[in-house]
């Protein structure tokens, strides 16, 4: 593959680079802000900058001249978050690099194109001694009139400020661990917000990849109660079960509140594909919105506002799968037809599909797709597995069981392609992520059943136009460039 250039995802416009964390993400006066971690030389040596970017709409964005860097700060920028202060003004915390502790910058402006100096966060006890913490990934969040901060780690410290200066260590964040986490998880890049009538901490575990605990802020122990664990990255086949950069596709997150009250995240997308193929190039995941009804199951959508980018739309009603999979030694997926079934040919390198289907028709069903197909059994499978409760997407599995939706609701499968990326959203409940790194120029869906016909209540096709004009003018112009020997 020689154009790695996506059409409407972010991705970093300089070539190779790692990490590619986003971080400090805001929406300030009708702008959004989003940085992300960029390696770079730095006085001979290798140091981390945050890039600066905006959109006003999330999905086209703007390169703006990297403030965040060690030529300012004096020290290599790693993960955190950003931040409204008591007064209004943002700010962002962060671990310095090499620093040895976590910093506070805050900005001079609502546009971020200038910022105070950065100072350490100096954490003390009640009793005014040093207090003996791991300094890594911090978050900081507001509850009334306090600071609360945290770092990262096998057991992050919460603290506490008035006027982020003076910080009093309280203890552990969390009141608890939850049974189905694994001794040895780190809990980094923290990001801890109001979620429904919930509280959710959005992280990573640097073996296992993106995760989140759902539970309740308790005010007078000021600690977080977990109540549930999910996962957010799932392992390939031929991943190893744990380790970093070996199953974590779905990686470092962060998220932003929009102005109506939805909650938007991405997560940097590593080791996804053949080679890891994508690691070096910080390439985003779809801004996802995150929500919690009564009913307690985290909902997670792609972002309404990519419904913008669709043109060229294709409506197939009523489209049955008729030749269902009987013989008990016969291949699952089915390489060649008639039980490979062509039901719609795409014509291009970008689009979001949409498969719905009854709850009745998906009971029970082996069944499902291959995108990118060929006609010879090629492509990318996604399948689901009433057998395993699971969705498939090429050797990806995720939990996800028809048997869990409501008996009215429909199975809603939304498949979006930005040339070799495929993220697939199902239901609300649940995404994946998939790389094909060979996409063909011309290449068809197909689908299969096993044990009986399936009916596809309707296939709609959209191709998406592209969003990536800030990130062409980024590559030429270069305007996020690091310096790299200034004091």
């Amino acid at each position: 593959m020689t154009d790695m250039t996506l059409h409407y995802h972010l991705m970093h416009p300089g070539g190779d680079s790692l990490p590619g964390d986003p971080n400090a993400a805001f929406h300030l006066d009708g702008m959004y802000h989003l940085h992300y971690i960029l390696g770079h030389p730095w006085k001979d040596k290798h140091s981390f900058s945050f890039v600066h970017v905006t959109s006003a709409d999330l999905l086209h964005w703007t390169w703006q001249t990297t403030k965040l860097q060690p030529a300012f700060t004096g020290h290599g920028m790693f993960s955190g978050t950003g931040f409204i202060t008591k007064e209004g003004r943002p700010a962002a915390i962060y671990h310095g690099q090499n620093s040895g502790r976590n910093q506070i910058a805050i900005a001079k402006d609502r546009r971020l194109s200038a910022w105070e100096k950065p100072y350490p966060v100096e954490v003390k006890n009640p009793d005014g001694r040093e207090a003996e913490i791991n300094h890594w990934d911090p978050d900081c969040f507001l509850i009334g009139d306090t600071y609360y901060a945290i770092s990262g780690g096998p057991r992050p410290p919460v603290f506490k400020s008035q006027d982020l200066k003076t910080w009093t260590l309280i203890g552990d964040f969390l009141r608890h661990e939850m049974p189905d986490t694994t001794l040895g998880e780190d809990i980094s890049c923290p990001n801890f917000f109001r979620l429904g009538d919930k509280w959710m901490l959005l992280c990573i575990s640097h073996p296992l990849g993106c995760r989140y605990y759902i539970g309740d802020w308790d005010a007078n122990a000021e600690q977080f109660v977990p109540q549930r664990h999910g996962r957010m990255n799932w392992k390939q086949d031929q991943q190893a079960v744990y380790g970093l950069f070996r199953r974590t596709d779905f990686f470092a997150p962060e998220s932003v509140l929009t102005p109506d009250g939805r909650r938007v995240m991405w997560a940097w997308l590593t080791t996804a594909g053949p080679d890891d193929m994508l690691l070096k190039k910080t390439i985003q995941s779809l801004p996802r919105e995150l929500s919690l009804p009564t009913d307690g199951i985290l909902r997670i959508k792609p972002l309404r506002k990519l419904e913008s980018l669709r043109c060229d739309p294709v409506v197939l009603s009523k489209v049955e799968l008729v030749n269902p999979i009987t013989g008990h030694g016969a291949q699952v997926p089915p390489p060649e037809a008639p039980a490979l079934q062509r039901i719609a040919e795409l014509d291009g390198d970008s689009f979001e599909l949409r498969i719905t289907l009854t709850r009745k028709q998906a009971e029970r069903k082996l069944f499902g797709f291959t995108l990118f197909a060929d006609g010879k059994g090629n492509g990318l499978p996604i399948l689901f597995r009433p057998e395993t409760g699971t969705l498939r997407v090429g050797t990806t599995e995720a939990p996800f069981a028809i048997t869990d939706l409501r008996a009215e609701e429909d199975v809603e499968l939304r498949i979006f392609v930005d040339k070799y990326l495929v993220e697939v959203f199902v239901c609300d409940r649940q995404a994946l992520v998939a790389v094909y790194p060979d996409p063909p120029e011309q290449s068809s869906l197909d689908a299969f059943t096993v044990g009986a016909p399936t009916l596809i209540e309707k296939l709609e096709i959209w191709k998406l136009k592209p969003a990536n004009q800030g990130f062409l003018d980024a590559h030429i112009h270069r305007i996020w460039e690091p310096d790299s020997q200034q004091a």
